[in-house]
Formats: structure tokens, C-alpha cells, sequence
């Protein structure tokens, strides 16, 4: 007899490590495209290290979707509205999410430095505050 839990959870572990790494490798990319002046590019991975981290955490619940309105759903139902996570992540999240929106599909949308380095500070603390919710 096969423990198919006990199979399952491993590849659950693995796949939400996985998400974690590839959030912070984003970060660390979003903060290197700052450096170098390239707001765009560093908006939209700083949006994905934040998607990364929220997908490993929710999978972690229990949850996993395939869009990425699904995602941000999820963290105003499933874990704002639950009060898990202060609604000032919900409003930053909304931040990012349109933000790399924009910057993908506007014609002319200009990152500021001083708005991209915001994000980025805030970015740092939406992602520490999911590997908090890993770590539990």
C-alpha cells in the first residue's frame, strides 16, 4: 500500500518552494532593472515575484488557479476578507497588478524612478510578509 497523502504533499512542498524561489529571483531581477534605469521591465518582475509569492502561499492553502485574476481574487477573499493579511496588501497588490498591466499594454506609460522605488519597497514587504505565512 502507497501513501498517496503523504506523495502528494511532498509534490506540493516542492512546488511551493519552487514559487518561493522564483519570487525572490524575480525581486532580485525587478531591483537590477531599477538600477539600470529600466522602469518597465523592473515593474513587471517585481509584479511576478509578487504573483510567485501569493501562488506559493495559496497553494499552500489549498488553493491554485490558472489565471492571474484568479490569484488576486483569492487574496481578497480568501485571505484579506478573512483577515489573514492587513487590507494594505490587497491595495498594493492592486498597485502592482495594474501597474505591469500598463506598462505591458499602454502606449507611453512612463515609470518614475521615485514611483518604480516605492513599489519596490513595498514589493519587498508584501514578499517577506507571504514567506511569513510559509513559514508557519
Amino acid at each position: 500500500m502507497t501513501d498517496d497523502t503523504g506523495t502528494s504533499r511532498f509534490k506540493r512542498d516542492a512546488i511551493i518552494k519552487y514559487w518561493i524561489e522564483k519570487a525572490r529571483e524575480s525581486m532580485e531581477a525587478a531591483c537590477s532593472e531599477y538600477d539600470s534605469g529600466r522602469h518597465t521591465t523592473a515593474v513587471r518582475n517585481l509584479y511576478y515575484a509578487c504573483f510567485y509569492a501569493l501562488t506559493a502561499v495559496l497553494l499552500k492553502e489549498g488553493h491554485s488557479f490558472k489565471k492571474h485574476t484568479g490569484v488576486k481574487a483569492a487574496l481578497h477573499k480568501d485571505m484579506i476578507k478573512a483577515g489573514m493579511v492587513d487590507p494594505k496588501w490587497g491595495k498594493f497588490y492592486n498597485k502592482i497588478f495594474d501597474s505591469r498591466h500598463e506598462g505591458d499594454y499602454q502606449p507611453l506609460r512612463v515609470f518614475e524612478d521615485e514611483e518604480v522605488k516605492i513599489l519596490l519597497d513595498q514589493g519587498a514587504g508584501f514578499i517577506a510578509t507571504m514567506e511569513n505565512f510559509l513559514s508557519r
